[in-house]
This record gives C-alpha cells, sequence and structure tokens, in this order.
C-alpha cells in the first residue's frame, strides 16, 4: 500500500529542503525525495563549489600582482588536482551538515527519481525497489541543469558543463567557452588566472546582455585586458575532434564563415529545467513552452495543492530566490497570503571585480517610462580602492527624479556585491539617495563611494535620452 504524508518534497535544493525541515519540525508527516544530491545543486554542483575555486583563481592572480603591492613576485602554477581537492571537502562538509539537519528535523529523507502517477500521488524509483506514496500537499523543486544546444558533431568533442569544468584534474591548454553569460563569464576568467588561453564566443552582440551596455563594456574591457579573447555575434555551426588534444569548430559571424580550434570546450548557453521525467501530465500540472512549471503569484501549480519552487517554476535562477519562495509558501501554509509580486531581486557577478546589482537597469527605467536621472562614479575616485589597488570598475545608480528615490544600482567594483546590498537596503526603506549621500561612512572603506557617487557632479539629467526613446 501507498504510504500517505502532509507532505511531499520533490527535489531537496534551498527551498524543498528548508520546507521540508520547516514542516518536519512543525509536526506535519513529511517526505523529502531526493534524486542524487543532498542539499541540493547550489552547494554540490554550483554556487558553493564554483565560488570556493575562483577563490583560488583570485589569489593566483594577487600572487602575479604582488609587485605592485611591494612584494617580490613568486610563480604561479596551479595544481588542478588540489583546487578539486579543496573544493570536494568544503562542498562534503556542508552535504554532510545538511544531511545532519535533515535528521534532526525528523523528516523522511527517500533517496531516488520521483513521478507522478496521478494527481497526489507519486511513484519513487530508488536503487533496490519502486515505492509508492501520496501526499495531501506537494512541493516540487527540482530545478535546472546546463542546456546542450543541439550542434553537429559537439557531442564527440566531449563538452564541459558548469558542472563537469569543476571536476578536472587537469588544466585545458585553450579553453573555448560557448556563451557570455554569467556562467561562462565567471569561468572564463577563473580558467583564464589558472593559466589556460580563454576564447569566448557569443551570439550576442554584448556580453552579460541584461546590464547596461556601459556595464557590460567596461567588464569586457577588463577581462580583454587579462588576455580573455571574444567573439562576439558569432554562433558555432558545427564541431568536430580532430585529434585528442584538438576540437575545432565551425562559426558563422556577420563577416562570414570562420574556424576555430581549442582543447577543451565549455558549453554556458543556458539551463533547461528538471521536468521532463516527472510524469507532470499524470497529475494535470502545466509547463510552458521551455518546459518550466506555470505558477500562480503563490507559487502554486495549476493543480490546487501542488507548488513549484525555485529554477523550476521559471523564475529567476538564484538560490536567495529560491530561499525566498520558501518563505512565501511556508507563510502561506501558516494562514498568510505572501505573493512574489514586486520582489526586489538582487544579484551578484562573481568575477573579480565583482558586480552587484538590484533593481532597475538605465535601460530597463527608460522602457518603463521613468522620469529617471543617472549618476556615475568610477571606483578610482574612491579611496579605499587605491588603497587596496583595486581601482577597476564603476558605481552606477539610477534615480526616480519625481521623488529622488533609488530604482537601481550596480556596483562594479571590489567587494560590489556587498555595497550593492546597502544601496538594496535603502530601495527597500524607500530613502532618497541623498540618505546616502549625506550619510557618514568610515574612512578609508569602499561605502564611501556613495558619497561620490550621489554628489551633484556625478549625476546626470538624461531627459533629452528619455525624449529620443518615446519619440521611438
Amino acid at each position: 500500500m501507498a504510504e500517505h504524508y502532509d507532505i511531499a518534497v520533490i527535489g531537496g535544493g534551498k527551498a524543498g529542503k528548508t520546507l521540508a525541515m520547516d514542516m518536519a519540525q512543525s509536526g506535519r508527516k513529511t517526505i523529502l525525495i531526493e534524486r542524487s544530491m543532498i542539499g541540493g545543486s547550489c552547494i554540490n554542483v554550483a554556487c558553493i563549489p564554483s565560488k570556493t575555486m575562483f577563490r583560488s583563481a583570485k589569489l593566483a592572480q594577487l600572487m602575479r600582482e604582488a609587485e605592485m603591492f611591494g612584494l617580490n613576485a613568486v610563480p604561479v602554477n596551479p595544481s588542478m588536482e588540489k583546487i578539486r581537492a579543496r573544493k570536494r571537502s568544503i562542498v562534503d562538509a556542508m552535504r554532510n551538515a545538511n544531511l545532519a539537519k535533515f535528521q534532526e528535523s525528523g523528516l523522511t529523507l527517500l533517496m531516488g527519481e520521483a513521478q507522478f502517477v496521478g494527481q497526489k500521488e507519486l511513484s519513487v524509483k530508488t536503487d533496490k525497489r519502486i515505492e509508492k506514496l501520496s501526499a495531501d500537499k506537494i512541493f516540487i523543486n527540482t530545478g535546472t541543469r546546463p542546456l546542450i544546444p543541439n550542434i553537429p558533431g559537439l557531442n564527440e568533442c566531449q563538452p564541459l558543463t558548469s558542472e563537469s569544468i569543476m571536476e578536472l584534474d587537469r588544466l585545458p591548454e585553450h579553453l573555448l567557452v560557448y556563451g557570455s553569460g554569467y556562467i561562462g563569464i565567471e569561468f572564463a576568467q577563473m580558467f583564464r588566472r589558472f593559466g589556460s588561453k580563454v576564447t569566448v564566443i557569443s551570439r550576442s552582440s554584448q556580453i552579460l546582455n541584461q546590464e547596461d551596455t556601459d556595464i557590460s563594456n567596461e567588464i569586457l574591457e577588463i577581462l580583454k585586458a587579462e588576455g580573455i579573447e571574444f567573439r562576439l555575434s558569432t554562433e558555432i555551426k558545427g564541431a568536430k575532434r580532430i585529434n585528442p588534444n584538438k576540437i575545432e569548430f565551425d562559426l558563422r559571424s556577420q563577416g562570414g564563415n570562420q574556424k576555430i580550434s581549442g582543447t577543451d570546450i565549455l558549453i554556458a548557453v543556458g539551463r533547461v529545467p528538471n521536468t521532463e521525467r516527472l510524469n507532470l501530465n499524470a497529475a494535470g500540472i502545466q509547463t510552458n513552452e521551455r518546459g518550466f512549471i506555470k505558477v500562480n503569484e503563490k507559487l502554486e501549480t495549476t493543480i490546487r495543492g501542488i507548488w513549484a519552487l525555485g529554477d523550476v517554476n521559471g523564475g529567476p535562477q538564484f538560490t536567495h530566490v529560491s530561499l525566498d519562495d520558501y518563505r512565501v509558501v511556508s507563510a502561506n501554509l501558516r494562514g498568510g497570503s505572501r505573493t512574489v509580486r514586486d520582489r526586489l531581486i538582487p544579484y551578484t557577478v562573481f568575477i573579480d571585480p565583482e558586480l552587484g546589482r538590484v533593481g532597475l537597469t538605465e535601460r530597463d527605467a527608460l522602457k518603463a517610462g521613468h522620469d529617471i536621472l543617472v549618476a556615475k562614479l568610477p571606483f578610482a575616485a574612491i579611496a579605499g580602492a587605491r588603497t587596496r589597488g583595486e581601482t577597476k570598475g564603476m558605481m552606477k545608480a539610477i534615480i526616480d527624479n519625481r521623488n529622488s528615490k533609488i530604482l537601481g544600482v550596480s556596483v562594479l567594483g571590489a567587494e560590489g556585491g556587498e555595497l550593492m546590498a546597502v544601496a538594496q537596503m535603502a530601495i527597500k526603506a524607500g530613502m532618497p539617495y541623498t540618505a546616502l549621500r549625506d550619510a557618514i561612512w568610515a574612512h578609508p572603506t569602499m561605502a564611501e563611494g556613495f558619497n561620490q557617487l550621489f554628489a551633484p557632479e556625478a549625476i546626470q539629467d538624461i531627459s533629452e535620452e528619455m525624449e529620443a526613446v518615446a519619440a521611438r
């Protein structure tokens, strides 16, 4: 007979595992079904391992730059085996910590692959058997995986993904990166600093195309200065392996057809939802054209009593968004009425220097019809950045000209994510930009940059540009 639960959670990512522990601790009979990764993708194959490795890459770069700090430079010879070992040890520790919390909470953990066999009924295939179960409420948190495009010959080139590249025990001689979004750019800089030759190929004419052009171009120049090559507005049309140490790709761009060769390729052109093996039709759960589960503002699917949390529902693919998804459904299960409407979602791109962003870009603000002012400041103008020798980048803020409130901030610079959080708090509090301009910040810190960013001489009135946009 199928065992019945109050709560069934499919997938142990940030939202799923947190909800399952919460529900179990509150006395509800709860089961968490996880296919393979205790703790979810963030701690196993995404945020934690990649940022752990990026720290090694940053230290390698600092070692190369020792002379500028009055120190004798030393040879940099990264060991991918040791870097991987450190990454694995941190991941293992976090995975074990998650498992211990599961056990303490009282939830039932079932390792296996779940699929729907009815609206509130599941079949779970484990290593030893198939188990049937039912639940009053079901939460889907199965996440996403790297998209591998259908390019002739690509499979024989053994393409790397954001997951498999972190398991290499060798350094690619020439790494080709297909894709110029956050993942592609982070790994491009990481492996360039480890010592690989790196070429980024992108179908887009702009890297990080969700950012304003001036921010994107600043990042492009920083990465070019480190020796990363770029082929923008370029598409890979075919691939083949020449020999065990060489792969070749047919490229198409506005300039015509070209070829490029390398030793390895990282595919970073997007992610797809893990939904196709859930048998969602058996429950009547609808997806969009890309396979993401359709949800309402309370994250409930098209079937009452079944929710989808985290990346699988098509929202912003960040762990902190998944955590907030948990907060929304947890509050509502306790009688609240929270929604995901108008969430202020920050993020950080972990390149060096970091890009922290929250709120509207200049481009989005203009499209939305806001009357805006734009404030800009080069990082080199900040005293703290000079003392640290980290002067690359810029700060940018979008201000509502009608009420002086901050609509959005981009901070490209050392500790960019941390500085962005300061502006985020100001936005959430509804404070005018003058509150940051007139605050007393400790000297010499990066936060002093807000005094300068919002000074009158740094603020531009772009009303003429707005009129031109409106005319178009």
